[in-house]
């Protein structure tokens, strides 16, 4: 009698360990898909999420414990499709959770007086759901971007690659993206982020997010290292240049693979040595001027 009483104690902590492990990865998942969730000025979607994942797998437990079992697995092959296709990785995961519980990045916030790092708060703000939304769109591991950002890397500028290396490739991927790019607004009413093999099936075609996501994903794929900026109502991609040599390098190339432009500087953000320059579609030439110069969010590729 007591040996199966500790076989179901046993069988109920593993069972209930199963749940716990179940609802980790599936909150964050239920909180990808469900509309926003305002309590006054908050945004409650992620504890939502996690209370519907609650209630599924004690529904799950009360119906037959026994059935937690392949309900872990699915959720487990879910989770590794999403961090195979690159849609949604475990850094990403971390990062939701992270936005839920921290309260206290006010050291990390101010970069200058003009740009600032998103903080994370007790729930999720409009802009972090933009953040989160475009980033799960970006993919530089795809066949279709990493085939189009070499084809095009080279569509351009071949014959001064002697001269200015592989800085030309990235130039001449931003020229063609950027004078190939039409502009087409989103749903009325409703944000939609189109992945990059999207945009480029679409002729190149979508908003200032989906001409961000195509641009950081595609220039990625051929090594550069990229950021994206969101203002009010706009985001843009920047280009990491390097420390100061190599910035007033990639400078002297912009000037000379771009005089048609006829501009009279460059704009870009130097933050502790480090350069990068606005790659924004408002101008036919990298480092063009910024629709606005105060940003929400900064996030790095």
């Amino acid at each position: 009698m007591e040996t199966n009483n500790k076989t179901r104690l046993l069988e109920d902590f593993f069972y209930h360990m199963l749940a716990v492990l179940c609802i980790v990865p599936l909150a964050p998942m239920i909180n990808r898909v469900i509309p926003p969730v305002m309590i006054g000025s908050f945004n409650a979607d992620l504890f939502l999420a996690i209370l519907l994942a609650l209630v599924f797998v004690r529904l799950v437990l009360w119906l037959f414990k026994p059935l937690i079992i392949p309900s872990f697995v699915m959720i487990a092959l879910i989770m590794f499709f999403n961090i195979y296709s690159n849609t949604y990785t475990v850094s990403g995961m971390v990062t939701d959770y992270r936005n839920l519980v921290s309260s206290n990045w006010d050291n990390r916030m101010k970069k200058d007086k003009n740009l600032y790092i998103v903080k994370p708060s007790l729930f999720d703000s409009e802009v972090e759901k933009a953040v989160k939304g475009m980033k799960s769109q970006m993919n530089f591991k795809d066949s279709m971007v990493r085939n189009f950002a070499v084809k095009y890397s080279t569509a351009y500028f071949d014959d001064e690659y002697k001269i200015y290396g592989p800085t030309v490739r990235y130039l001449s991927l931003f020229k063609y993206i950027n004078h190939n790019f039409k502009y087409v607004q989103d749903p009325q009413k409703k944000e939609y982020y189109a992945t990059p093999m999207e945009t480029i099936e679409n002729g190149m075609a979508g908003d200032c997010d989906d001409h961000t996501i195509l641009m950081i994903s595609a220039l990625n794929a051929i090594g550069a290292k990229t950021r994206m900026v969101l203002t009010e109502d706009h985001v843009y991609p920047e280009l990491y240049c390097g420390d100061r040599k190599s910035f007033l390098r990639l400078q002297s190339a912009i000037i000379d693979l771009f005089p048609q432009e006829n501009f009279s500087g460059l704009y870009y953000r130097e933050e502790n040595g480090a350069f990068w320059i606005n790659l924004d579609y408002s101008a036919h030439h990298p480092g063009g001027p910024y629709v606005n110069n105060k940003a929400y969010a900064v996030v790095e590729f």
